[in-house]
Formats: structure tokens, C-alpha cells, sequence
């Protein structure tokens, strides 16, 4: 009797199993049919001690209304799923257009990305200060991507960009500044006010404050007796129109192949006062972009007498800045096409 009981069990353990991977007519061949399971199990009562039979009964008896209601169950989730409208998503929306699902779906009411949204905000920004738009491309060559700017073959610093390519030499842009040597040709002769957004791809590693892919503005500014003090007091105003508090600033040194001098240009931290804390890393300082004057072998190579002119660029992340100005602590949140979280923007 301590046999056929354990082979109950094992027989309802198994039953639960299969009920999530079988549909309702493998389950009802296995448990119930002609050689199921539970009617080998049925058929055992003829073997079992008379005295011992009742109990048995009673147990394989509700081992079989368990089989069967849960397959009826089954049976019924099936249908109530046949029945419902559903769309053939591959199919053009014409085919769809009698589909009550798909009448749903238009009805819900759409709402810009998060970081459409922002990068709106900074170009509607730049054209108030005077600058032209120019949209950055998404494949590019090397030229656009390396020479122009001032990294000639072998340039140890194109190892600065683990850049993607393609097969037939293309690339695809690791910062808009590809885009500078076709504004500054045409948009020129100076003075040249242009702004370049763009989406840019790098082969790095991903984490909570990098991507692979994310979207750059690029700023270039050309005319006559242009200074680091222009591209400061620049920055620092639409800096301060985006994040709406006024900013202690400064620069720092660093390093481009296309701009002479080189800067990073940090912010005090608007969230702490700049008394320390997890978004400046408790430094009261957070390093936005890099910038600089324009290296007077870009401007040769756009046509523009570097000996007349003079300008400044600068570079920074749409992502970077939405998320100083939103709070929020995970780049990768953006790419995830959650709406729970999107719809908090």
C-alpha cells in the first residue's frame, strides 16, 4: 500500500509538471487515456487488500478529478484565447484595419521619447542663440570621421575610438564631429554658427553610465577674433537655460587631434551645491563635454584662413545631460523601451 500511495504522488507531480508544457490533448493521451497513468492507476484497485481498497479508492478517485478539472481548465484557456481578435504583425495595417486589437492600438495615445524630448529642448536653445541645425549622418567615412579632423593615418589617437566598420570601409560615427568639416564648408565663409546633432555608436562595453549607442550635439562657432572666453561664457549659457540654475564653471586640460587648446568643461553640482555628492562622486564637480579652439589644420582643410579666422567646438552627450537634469542614475534605462519608466517623461 506504501508503493501505490508514493506512486500517486509521483504521478500528481508529474501531472503538475506537464501542465505547463503539454496542451490538453497530450495531457489527457498521458493521464487519462487508454494506458494514462491515472487509468493504470484506476485498474491497480483490483490488486489491493480489500480492507486496504476504500482508501486507495478515495485517493486515486481525487487524483482523477484533479487531472480532469485542471485539463478542462486548459481546454477552456485555449478557446477563450482562439476567440480573441488578434492581428497578423507582419502583415501590412490594411489587413489588420477590421481587427479590434488593432483598433485598440491606434486609440492609445502616443508620447515623444525622453530623449527626444530633451534634445528638442537644446536645439530650440541653440537656434534662440543664433546657430543653424545640420543633422548628423549615421554611416560615414574615414575621411569625414578621421582626416578632416585632424587624424591622419596612423594617428595613434584614432585608438581613442573602438569605432565600428564595415566591410567596404565604412564607419559608423563615434562622435558628430564628423559632421564639422561639411558645416564649416557649408555654412562658410564665416562667421559660422552651426550645431550638428546626431546619434554615434562605439564599440565599448555597456554600464550604467555607458552605451553603445547614444546621441551627441556637436557646437561650432568660426568668425574673426575668436577667444576661449567667447566658447566659455557660450557654453556656460545654454548650459544654464537648459538646467534652469545658474553654474559655477571651469576648464580643464585635455586632449583632441582637432582642437588647439584642448579643454574639459565642468560644472559645479547643481544638485548638491557642490558640497559632495553620488552624481558628482562627492567631488561637487561633474565634467560635461570636451571643447576647445578649433586646430587651424581643421579650418585649412574646410577652405577657412586660419590666419583670419578662429574658432571653437565643443562636443557633449544629449544622454549624459538628460539624465543630470531628469535624475535619472542608469543610462541603459533609456535604451529598454520600458514604459513604466518612459512614461515618467
Amino acid at each position: 500500500m506504501e508503493y501505490t500511495h508514493k506512486n500517486l504522488i509521483h504521478i500528481k507531480t508529474s501531472f503538475t509538471k506537464d501542465l505547463e508544457k503539454l496542451g490538453y490533448k497530450e495531457l489527457k493521451e498521458k493521464y487519462l487515456g487508454k494506458k494514462g497513468l491515472v487509468t493504470e492507476a484506476l485498474k491497480e484497485i483490483t490488486s489491493i487488500p480489500s480492507k486496504e481498497k476504500p482508501i486507495y479508492g478515495k485517493e486515486v478517485n481525487t487524483l482523477k478529478t484533479f487531472v480532469e478539472d485542471n485539463i478542462s481548465e486548459k481546454i477552456q484557456e485555449n478557446r477563450e484565447y482562439a476567440s480573441k481578435p488578434k492581428i497578423d504583425p507582419t502583415a501590412p495595417f490594411d489587413i489588420n484595419e477590421d481587427s479590434q486589437i488593432y483598433s485598440e492600438m491606434l486609440s492609445l495615445e502616443g508620447s515623444k521619447h525622453a530623449l527626444t524630448k530633451e534634445a528638442e529642448r537644446l536645439l530650440s536653445i541653440f537656434s534662440s542663440m543664433g546657430f543653424d541645425i545640420l543633422e548628423s549622418r549615421q554611416i560615414d567615412d574615414d575621411y569625414n570621421m578621421f582626416q578632416s579632423l585632424n587624424f591622419p593615418k596612423g594617428h595613434p589617437a584614432r585608438d581613442m575610438y573602438d569605432t565600428f566598420r564595415t566591410e567596404d570601409g565604412l564607419v559608423l560615427p563615434a562622435h558628430t564631429s564628423t559632421m564639422q568639416n561639411r558645416a564649416l564648408k557649408k555654412f562658410g565663409p564665416p562667421p559660422i554658427a552651426v550645431v550638428l546633432p546626431g546619434r554615434c555608436f562605439r564599440n565599448e562595453a555597456t554600464d550604467a553610465g555607458h552605451e553603445h549607442t547614444f546621441h551627441q550635439i556637436e557646437g561650432v562657432y568660426v568668425d574673426k577674433n575668436v577667444s576661449l572666453s567667447n566658447m566659455i561664457a557660450t557654453i556656460k549659457t545654454y548650459l544654464e537655460r537648459y538646467l534652469e540654475t545658474n553654474l559655477k564653471v571651469k576648464i580643464q586640460p585635455a586632449y583632441f587631434p582637432f582642437t588647439e587648446p584642448d579643454c574639459e568643461f565642468v560644472i559645479g553640482c547643481p544638485f548638491c551645491n557642490m558640497s559632495g555628492c553620488s552624481t558628482c562622486g562627492h567631488s561637487g564637480w561633474i565634467e560635461i563635454m570636451g571643447c576647445g579652439m578649433i586646430h587651424p589644420n581643421v579650418l585649412k582643410e574646410a577652405d577657412i584662413d586660419p590666419e583670419l579666422y578662429s574658432g571653437f567646438a565643443w562636443g557633449f552627450g544629449v544622454d549624459r545631460l538628460a539624465m543630470i537634469k531628469l535624475g535619472i542614475d542608469d543610462i541603459r534605462y533609456l535604451r529598454e523601451s520600458n514604459l513604466n519608466f518612459l512614461r515618467q517623461f
